[in-house]
């Protein structure tokens, strides 16, 4: 299989904590979506299977208009062999979605939306700096389920000032919604964003990261008890409605990323556009592909593999890290798991070494416990 994730660098406002690629003016919209269409056609070579999912991220992808969207389809549809029942997913806010644009979006082949909420609380939106409010976070989701039936919505955690019983409020609203899936994130402070600065001058508290982690603790339990499978460290589903598109990234699947800042994969090597909107569109106007390469060795795609398959319920195959990089590296991986496995914080059954549910909240810091990091074992 394959997929393709489409960057949209646009967005009404800055959010406090974001540190993806994007611009405030939208002025470039129509010439961004030109060059998106050109790097769509001139990748088509790269791209071997049929495509299983179609991804538009950004930035904030609703707000594309009904002409943008049917441009960029009609490319995709006319350059690649898209399967019938493919995941088509878009990043949608809340304040973007009025019932007309939620229809235009239905009518579309656009089957899948995911809502960026984050916090169905007024105080919460406000320090964010997000660009809508509660009641539009609510009314949204109303609206797009008399059109969607698989929808997903963002919620973060670790919020300064958000106490245990608001977050618990917050999972409980969104299960009386009735949404099938839910992403959430611990609230992080990137460089460079306001919300570091705004934290350095006091004007907000530091994050709590033993707050973040009471909270996640609360999210597992609330969610698995009402159905959800966390099937990754980060994601949610009820049965049937996980995300294929990002499954596909934790199992290593090739993807094609279009658009400034975008990522490709496909196996071997890793590509990166280029974060500038303006150098992208003349790139893309002169037909070349304004991206960096990185080819992959054979630590690197261990590594990956670890990092990837920790975060997920599915964990680490071990007969598979050996047809895949070698008994030499499958016996280093059962070498440096053993003190993680005495440690409850990793549990393996027959095949498989997985997080404990202990060990969860630190998942990333257990898979770079296994990475190599010489090609001389």
């Amino acid at each position: 299989m394959a997929g393709i994730y489409i960057h949209i660098p646009f967005c009404k406002q800055a959010c406090h904590y974001c540190d993806f690629h994007f611009s405030t003016s939208v002025k470039k919209k129509p010439a961004m979506v030109d060059a998106l269409c050109k790097e769509l056609t001139l990748r088509k070579n790269e791209v071997s299977e049929p495509v299983e999912t179609i991804y538009f991220g950004g930035g904030t992808p609703s707000l594309l208009e009904k002409k943008e969207l049917e441009q960029i389809f009609k490319v995709i549809y006319d350059t690649y062999s898209v399967v019938a029942k493919a995941e088509i997913t878009l990043e949608a806010n809340p304040d973007d979605l009025s019932e007309e644009k939620i229809k235009m979006l239905a009518a579309s082949p656009i089957n899948r939306l995911s809502i960026g909420v984050q916090s169905f609380f007024e105080k919460d939106l406000k320090l964010m700096n997000r660009a809508h409010n509660e009641k539009e976070a609510l009314d949204c989701i109303q609206l797009a389920k008399k059109y969607f039936d698989n929808i997903s919505i963002d919620l973060i955690y670790g919020i300064p000032g958000m106490s245990n019983e608001r977050w618990k409020e917050n999972l409980q609203i969104a299960l009386d919604l009735e949404v099938p899936h839910i992403s959430s994130y611990a609230l992080t402070v990137e460089p460079r964003t306001a919300l570091k600065s705004m934290i350095e001058k006091g004007k907000i508290a530091p994050v709590d990261e033993d707050l973040a982690r009471q909270q996640y603790e609360i999210m597992i339990e609330v969610l698995e008890k009402a159905g959800f499978d966390n099937y990754e460290f980060s994601n949610f589903g009820k049965p049937g409605y996980f995300s294929q598109n990002n499954t596909a990234y934790w199992f290593g699947k090739p993807y094609l990323g279009i658009g400034p800042s975008a990522h490709s994969f496909d196996g071997r090597k890793r590509s990166w556009n280029v974060s500038n909107n303006t150098l992208y569109i003349k790139s893309l106007e002169k037909d070349e592909l304004p991206a960096e390469v990185e080819n992959l060795n054979e630590n690197d795609r261990y590594n990956e593999y670890v990092m990837t398959r920790l975060r997920t319920k599915w964990g680490i195959s071990i007969s598979e890290v050996e047809s895949r990089f070698g008994a030499p590296v499958k016996d280093y991986l059962l070498q440096e798991a053993k003190s993680l496995l005495e440690k409850g914080l990793l549990e393996q059954k027959a095949d498989t070494i997985k997080v404990s549910k202990k060990g969860k909240f630190l998942s990333d810091g257990i898979a770079a416990e296994l990475f190599l990091v010489d090609l001389e074992l």
